[in-house]
């Protein structure tokens, strides 16, 4: 089975408003335990300042640029809280922990950004594997369901992919998830076009934190790590994308910035809209242009 994939999805406008909202059993209590998943605020010593650039947060050395890659949970949208909604409901059906619900902490030490292989073990140590996957499939069942009435694409997204457009650069998706939810995800954005090369984990060696995953896509791009940066949300991410070779900017809209922090991201933005990432990569394309002047 090859580790590679083009996806064939659905054609959608560009986070356009298509799916028919419906309500779906529990609507109302999912809502109120979101509200423990709030987004994460952003804390001025490690995510920026808007008048001055870091040079811990310069990504000059890249130049120049051909390329960005992607995560796609909680990275291209804000897909955590679904997935949060999902594991607190059925969690607490099967009387996990004692029938006491899960909290925001569990989910993003435990759970966020990790592959549902490494899941089982985590979750279910005494559950025979066939049970623990069927569990997780149904999780996923349940989140796509969700997921269908209530995505939404992370803010400054669309920004961000024209700026990619505009300039010629290659870039990829690159996700833990299932073929299923990416399937999901990249057509309900209206990606399907735009991201002719997704990884998907399941079809590597191993998963994200390894750097497998990363290492398909340049290998696919046909780029080297010398030229290339990766967006991600999770320590899992932050750490395959290093591992790959790569600097990674890691976007705290959810998960603790200390977390991403201490797992080594390059720098840490709120979303796509956050003036450090922009200052970044314009410093990225002025030191391009001169080097292109003095060759």
């Amino acid at each position: 089975m090859p580790s590679i994939v083009s996806l064939q999805l659905p054609h959608h406008h560009l986070f356009s408003d298509y799916i028919p909202r419906t309500h779906l059993q529990k609507t109302t209590s999912r809502r109120q335990n979101r509200g423990r998943f709030a987004t994460a605020p952003p804390r001025t010593s490690i995510s920026s300042n808007a008048d001055t650039l870091d040079s811990k947060c310069s990504l000059t050395f890249l130049a120049p640029l051909e390329a960005v890659l992607f995560d796609i949970d909680g990275t291209l949208c804000d897909s955590e809280p679904l997935h949060y909604d999902a594991f607190h409901e059925m969690l607490q059906e099967v009387g996990f922990n004692g029938g006491v619900p899960i909290t925001k902490e569990f989910f993003i030490e435990k759970i966020s950004g990790r592959h549902n292989e490494d899941l089982c073990g985590i979750l279910f140590p005494d559950w025979d594997l066939q049970r623990s996957r069927k569990f997780l499939d149904d999780k996923e069942a349940l989140f796509r369901r969700l997921a269908s009435e209530e995505l939404k694409p992370v803010n400054g997204l669309r920004k961000l992919l024209k700026w990619i457009e505009e300039r010629g650069l290659k870039r990829a998706a690159v996700t833990n998830a299932s073929r299923s939810n990416a399937e999901l995800l990249i057509s309900m954005l209206g990606l399907s076009d735009y991201f002719k090369t997704v990884v998907l984990a399941n079809e590597c060696d191993r998963p994200k934190p390894s750097p497998d995953p990363y290492l398909k896509a340049l290998q696919a791009l046909g780029l080297s790590h010398k030229h290339a940066f990766v967006f991600e949300d999770s320590v899992s991410g932050i750490k395959a994308g290093l591992a790959a070779g790569m600097p990674v900017v890691g976007l705290a809209l959810r998960n603790p910035e200390k977390k991403l922090a201490e797992a080594g991201a390059t720098f840490i933005i709120k979303d796509f809209d956050d003036p450090k990432l922009w200052m970044a990569l314009e410093e990225l394309e002025g030191k391009a242009e001169v080097t292109t002047a003095t060759t």
